[in-house]
């Protein structure tokens, strides 16, 4: 059975995007030594809603599927259908790739 998360307020769902294994000069590196990408993938947007419960869904600034650059340490990693996902607040976005 897949679990699905849906993130609340302004809250986004994103998967980090895989970092380089090889370095340029060839180097192959071990997953220990491998920096978290900062580049990710919108998966979810949250509900929309502010504290107060006015609807804001439209004032997100990324859409599913963009390509994004999130701080290195934001978030909270979790765990859906054995695949490492991050909910991180939308203020956590740096900016969108492309």
């Amino acid at each position: 059975m897949a679990t699905k998360i849906t993130p609340l307020g302004r809250r986004i769902l994103v998967k980090r995007v895989s970092s380089e294994e090889k370095t340029a000069g060839g180097i192959f590196l071990p997953d220990t030594a491998k920096e978290k990408p900062q580049e990710a993938e919108v998966l979810a947007l949250g509900t929309g809603k502010d504290d107060e419960g006015k609807d804001v869904k439209d004032l997100f600034t990324v859409k599913v599927g963009d390509k994004v650059l999130i701080s290195k340490y934001g978030g909270t990693e979790v765990k859906v259908d054995g695949e490492d996902v991050l909910i991180i607040n939308e203020s956590d976005v740096l900016g969108i790739v492309g």
